[in-house]
């Protein structure tokens, strides 16, 4: 009981540093492909400093890697679109549609283990659609980073339920390691073609970028990435997704005080996100429910 405590505690620690990356997505004047190739590049780099961790890397068979590889390749595009819907939109807008990969976990997740669909996740999950309908129909301003959010969304369902299929092998970090490097390998390919189709690209941070830079990859990514690998292992990827939710909160909170975001949203796109937050407050209570029967009958 009290590791699962511990997992959720740092989850949630977790789930704000996530959320304050929306933040610096809108702070660095870079590209999106431009963040997260420094983001991993960063990142990997801090990781070669952990004891131990190339040895671990080392044991693990060729073809884990290939499938750790194939995972990173999942994260990395999953955070190039969601940058990419914050330069197309604004960071509200980018949280909010986030929040469906709830919907999008429930979907898959029992198909990925063979698992029974549990109901009240796929309510939940239901639960979800009405609140997008409000953000799509009153969010028409920004439909590009609407989009891009929301294939960020089923990217992040589905390369986390595969991280809980592989959290039990190997240490968060070792896994961490192989998937963003692999990612930034994948991001190093694509740059060629990337600044033939948008030549404002100059791979050239500046100095304030760098030290936000810095933040995101060490803070935002080498903590929290590895906070939210182990708590896999005491979570199921749903309550992982679900909990993850709570990071528009802090996001929307954030860019509220800091850009006044608020002002240019309409009231009716708020509806639409309360609708998706409210199901994280529900999940939470049946998980409560559902604990305090089981105490009972042990």
């Amino acid at each position: 009981m009290k590791s699962r405590k511990n997992a959720y505690v740092s989850l949630h620690i977790a789930v704000f540093l996530f959320g304050f990356t929306a933040i610096l997505g809108r702070l660095i004047e870079l590209t999106e492909l431009e963040i997260v190739w420094y983001r991993v590049l960063l990142t990997s780099f801090s990781l070669l400093f952990i004891p131990g961790l190339l040895r671990e890397v080392r044991s693990m068979k060729r073809k884990e890697i290939a499938h750790l590889a194939g995972i990173g390749l999942l994260v990395v595009s999953h955070w190039v679109c969601f940058y990419g819907s914050i330069k197309y939109s604004n960071v509200t807008v980018a949280l909010s549609v986030l929040s469906t990969t709830a919907f999008f976990t429930a979907i898959f997740e029992p198909l990925f283990f063979a698992s029974r669909v549990k109901k009240q996740e796929i309510f939940l999950g239901a639960l979800i659609i009405p609140g997008m309908y409000l953000i799509f129909h009153f969010g028409k301003l920004y439909l590009t980073g609407i989009i891009l959010s929301l294939v960020a969304a089923l990217l992040a369902s589905i390369f986390t339920i595969l991280n809980r299929k592989k959290v039990k092998q190997h240490s968060p970090m070792a896994m961490t390691f192989v998937e963003l490097s692999a990612g930034w390998v994948f991001l190093s390919l694509l740059v060629p073609a990337y600044r033939s189709y948008f030549p404002g690209a100059h791979f050239a941070p500046s100095a304030s970028d760098f030290a936000w830079l810095l933040v995101l990859a060490l803070l935002c990514t080498t903590l929290a990435y590895s906070l939210a690998l182990g708590s896999l292992r005491k979570v199921s990827a749903f309550t992982f997704n679900i909990s993850i939710n709570l990071e528009p909160v802090y996001g929307i909170i954030m860019a509220a005080i800091l850009f006044r975001e608020n002002e240019y949203i309409n009231p009716a796109f708020y509806l639409g996100t309360a609708i998706i937050l409210a199901a994280i407050f529900i999940h939470v209570f049946m998980e409560y429910r559902a604990g305090r029967q089981a105490m009972k009958k042990n």
